[in-house]
């Protein structure tokens, strides 16, 4: 999941990111490499805040020129899938837990981004919502 972000020269020598995709969304950096950093974390906090308050969590829209590109983390990506699916299919946590045989703690940490959660917990999660996980590897 690669979101759009806007880099523009902040009134106080440092450089504002904004998200088109998420408008309550915003961070600063230094420089542009400083701010695309913070932009990362930016982005998962309101993602989590979205997901907290069962809120959508959109697609990324595409890049578009003078965008920058900012890449979810691989984990908080699966993440994301998850929890967009459980809303597609109006699966809510606890339906999730039932399907699992979970303890409802269980299925709150596999849907905070800020857990370390393991990967087999998010496939066993997205198999119970008749989906599956798929990772490839690509040119950095």
């Amino acid at each position: 999941m690669i979101y759009p972000a806007t880099l523009s020269a902040d009134t106080n020598n440092t450089v504002l990111v904004i998200f088109p995709d998420f408008p309550e969304a915003a961070t600063f950096g230094e420089d542009g490499v400083d701010a695309l950093t913070r932009a990362v974390d930016a982005l998962e906090e309101v993602m989590a805040c979205r997901i907290a308050d069962r809120e959508e969590v959109p697609q990324p829209s595409a890049v578009g020129q003078g965008q920058y590109g900012v890449r979810l983390p691989a984990l908080t990506e699966a993440k994301v899938l998850l929890y967009q699916e459980m809303r597609a299919q109006g699966v809510r946590k606890a339906d999730l837990a039932r399907r699992l045989h979970w303890h409802m703690p269980q299925v709150d940490r596999l849907l905070d981004l800020n857990h370390a959660s393991r990967l087999d917990q998010i496939e066993a999660a997205l198999a119970a919502l008749g989906k599956r996980l798929d990772v490839t590897v690509e040119l950095a």
